[in-house]
């Protein structure tokens, strides 16, 4: 017994099997059918090995790490419903977040007051004409986002970020980058949907515990975290993730880093 497929026919032969005539291949050309495809033959497999078929699906976004796992942690940036997500850490992985959503077709929007430390990464990806573009604070127009062209918006504004001209939207997510726990991040983290937190101070890490409703243990992990380590946290869900650079993304960005 054999588990069989076969492509689905496109009318351009009889039941019989007989081709159609010169004359019918002309008539359908002329409607609008189009030409004619390829034919195969059936495709069988034994039904023993029908187990083997598989397609494995996983989350759909940017590899941003491994998770404690060591399974591959993923970002859904691009999304039908505006995402908002706070970084308090090191430029070096918010760069990393922006390659890598590149790479998947996003376009990404850098608005910046440190236009410098991000012109390599532009130059590299052939002057801006590769899906990332950096804008001055204040200065990111609007960018047309939608399904066939998600846009990530990377705000690098320093400790205060005014408020954005350009907002979270349908398939645009806004990730802001707070190299330190400032008086607005408190407000910026009870608006995202994901904040990530990277290594901070003892009095840092008890006001981030406040915010986000963190466990002790959080608490105390930190100020201890390595370069690299992100604790990333949902309303329902924290998970420690380590970003490893590729070597061509090392070579671009240097290693991993806190601080900058």
């Amino acid at each position: 017994m054999a588990v069989s497929t076969s492509p689905a026919s496109s009318g351009a032969t009889a039941a019989s099997g007989s081709t159609v005539s010169a004359a019918g291949l002309k008539g359908r050309l002329r409607t609008g059918f189009g030409l004619l495809g390829p034919r195969h033959p059936r495709h069988t497999l034994p039904v023993e090995q029908a187990d083997a078929l598989s397609l494995p699906l996983g989350d759909d976004g940017v590899v941003v790490g491994d998770n404690a796992e060591g399974q591959p942690a993923v970002l859904g940036v691009n999304r039908p419903t505006p995402y908002d997500i706070v970084l308090i850490g090191g430029l070096w992985t918010a760069q990393v977040i922006a390659l890598r959503a590149a790479a998947t077709g996003a376009r990404v929007a850098v608005e910046t007051g440190r236009p410098q430390a991000w012109m390599p990464m532009v130059h590299a990806m052939g002057g801006g004409q590769n899906g990332l573009a950096v804008y001055d604070v204040g200065r990111v127009p609007p960018q047309g986002a939608s399904a066939g062209t998600p846009v990530l918006v990377v705000r690098d504004c320093g400790m205060r970020p005014p408020r954005g001209r350009v907002v979270s939207a349908p398939w645009q997510s806004v990730l802001t980058l707070l190299p330190y726990l400032s008086p607005v991040a408190p407000r910026l983290m009870r608006q995202a949907r994901l904040v990530g937190v990277q290594r901070v101070s003892p009095d840092e890490a008890a006001e981030i515990g406040r915010v986000m409703g963190l466990p002790r243990p959080e608490l105390e992990t930190l100020p201890t975290l390595p370069d690299g380590v992100t604790l990333w946290c949902t309303e329902r869900d924290r998970q420690y993730v380590v970003t490893r650079a590729t070597d061509a993304e090392t070579g671009l960005l240097g290693v991993a880093r806190r601080m900058d």
